[in-house]
């Protein structure tokens, strides 16, 4: 007899009750689209526990969002009508897989380009608005950014109009090489001519705003704001440390750390941005 063997197992079945086949119960799920994790505080939130501005209730954090959502959010109603449409990057590198990489980013964002320029009145003064969307390459700076902003410019000086940027970019798009750093004086020389028209021209950093853009136009503004703990700078961390050699404060190339230093005039609350905007605008002279 073997020293092991298998026991024929059995199931005692009282006859008074009915046996039924049931399938094992799926074990139930959270549906990932229901929370956020916040970045700051890691506590989990719902969703619609944000709002439209993306804001964490808890410590205040903001989530970047897309431009359509901040134009829902800083615009009055309706009076949004974009402008400069339509240009199309060359691809002057003929990089390998960019024409490809921009069809699928427009078809995911819904965007033309990495900066949304248009029209608009906030509490009844208007302006020249332009909104750069992180979601579409980092909002890298290319030709047809540059393009649209420096366009977004010379129509403000024509019609007389105050320019308001949102910042929020990764710096210069690296697929389209020195082009792209053309930009940088191109879109200068801009604000500059808007400048000498005595027009007021305004930026928002949004998180983040580094690079090329942080080296032109956006700390470029007659009144530079942002949102808290914005990140803002012109090289990476790492890299400064390795240039400089010495190990730099936590909070360096965040929004508070900058108004310290004299970089940026005010930190404004998403919440707060819509009215300060307004309020700003009518102190330059915006005429409803």
């Amino acid at each position: 007899m073997p020293l092991f063997s298998k026991k024929e197992k059995y199931i005692r079945i009282n006859p008074n009750r009915s046996v039924r086949n049931e399938l094992p119960q799926a074990k139930p799920e959270v549906p990932d689209e229901l929370f956020d994790k916040c970045p700051a505080c890691k506590k989990m939130i719902y969703r619609s526990d944000l709002g439209l501005a993306k804001t964490c209730p808890g410590c205040g954090y903001n989530f970047r969002i897309t431009a359509h959502d901040r134009l829902a959010i800083t615009v009055d109603k309706d009076s949004f009508q974009e402008l400069f449409t339509g240009i199309e990057t060359t691809n002057p590198l003929n990089f390998p897989g960019y024409d490809e990489k921009i069809k699928t980013t427009k078809a995911k964002t819904g965007l033309d380009e990495a900066v949304l320029t248009g029209i608009a009145t906030i509490e009844g003064y208007p302006l020249a608005l332009g909104i750069m969307d992180p979601h579409f390459i980092m909002a890298s700076m290319g030709t047809v950014v540059g393009e649209k902003i420096t366009r977004l410019f010379e129509y403000a000086i024509e019609k007389d109009l105050p320019v308001v940027i949102f910042t929020a970019s990764g710096g210069a798009r690296m697929q389209e090489g020195i082009m792209s750093l053309m930009q940088m004086a191109k879109i200068s020389a801009a604000v500059k001519r808007h400048s000498i028209a005595g027009l007021f021209y305004l930026t928002v950093l949004t998180d983040p705003t580094t690079g090329g853009v942080t080296a032109s136009f956006a700390m470029e503004g007659d009144v530079i704001l942002a949102e808290p703990q914005t990140l803002i700078g012109f090289a990476g961390r790492r890299v400064i440390e390795n240039t400089v050699r010495e190990t730099l404060p936590d909070d360096f190339q965040k929004a508070e750390f900058l108004q310290d230093h004299g970089f940026v005039d005010a930190i404004v609350a998403r919440q707060e941005l819509r009215p300060t905007i307004a309020r700003l605008i009518r102190m330059h002279g915006g005429v409803k």
